[in-house]
């Protein structure tokens, strides 16, 4: 159960600032005695296509188009089909203040088809900085994008590029990340409408550091109301088959 909390107001000028919370409660969690929780909070400021994000921020890697071409079933599996694989920063929807601690920063922008984004940390008393960003270009109903970063971590993202678009009745992604010392990683991703309110989700995704190739499949259907009956199978790199099924709703 995860409650997101927004919150903004705008000058007289134009400028729009904000702050996003959420507040969350897993089984997962709970298996182990931690209680539900609040995440750490990210503010913002953001006038026509430029914004200013501090605290919780999304990391220009986590938030560049290509690196989540699906969400398979209900829980997202193994995400295994994400292909810089989590080795920068990234929000942090469960407790805690995400892999930035407090000291994230990030700028975005875009303008028409084009769309940039950097991102920085750099928590207090450690040698870990990471500065990382993505350019991505959309045309012809095609969008190409292409991430890199400079990090202190070991086995950290180098560089990241990904294309997607549609193809006949399907919308493909194919993503490619150079995971450093940890090797490549390869996603072909695809999504396909069987109905005016189904559709089917499939990936496929190597990597160097993955035992064996991982696969998977999903079906998601619109029950109209924000309410949606969703279901996976999946092969993970470790060869576990993992399986779900359920209702995700929104209001």
């Amino acid at each position: 159960m995860r409650l997101i909390v927004n919150a903004t107001a705008e000058s007289d000028a134009g400028v729009v600032f904000g702050g996003t919370i959420h507040f969350e409660s897993e089984e997962r969690d709970a298996a182990v005695g931690t209680l539900p929780g609040f995440n750490g909070a990210r503010f913002f400021a953001r006038s026509g296509g430029f914004e200013v994000g501090v605290g919780n921020i999304y990391g220009a890697l986590e938030f560049m188009p290509g690196q989540y071409p699906i969400d398979l079933g209900l829980t997202g599996h193994s995400y295994d089909y994400v292909a810089y694989n989590f080795r920068g920063d990234a929000y942090q929807n469960g407790q805690g203040l995400g892999s930035s601690g407090s000291n994230g920063i990030e700028v975005l922008y875009s303008a028409g088809d084009l769309a940039v984004h950097v991102s920085a940390t750099n928590p207090a008393g450690a040698n870990n900085e990471r500065i990382a960003g993505h350019i991505a270009y959309t045309w012809n109903g095609w969008t190409f994008a292409l991430g890199a970063q400079d990090s202190d971590f070991v086995g950290d993202t180098e560089w990241t590029a990904t294309v997607g678009g549609s193809f006949g009745p399907a919308d493909v992604t194919l993503a490619f990340a150079d995971n450093g010392v940890a090797g490549d990683h390869w996603v072909l991703a695809g999504r396909f409408d069987v109905g005016a309110a189904t559709n089917i989700e499939a990936y496929v995704a190597d990597a160097d550091y993955f035992a064996q190739t991982s696969y998977g499949v999903d079906f998601n259907h619109d029950m109209g109301g924000g309410t949606s009956l969703r279901g996976g199978i999946s092969n993970n790199n470790a060869d576990v088959t993992i399986v779900d099924f359920g209702v995700r709703f929104n209001f």
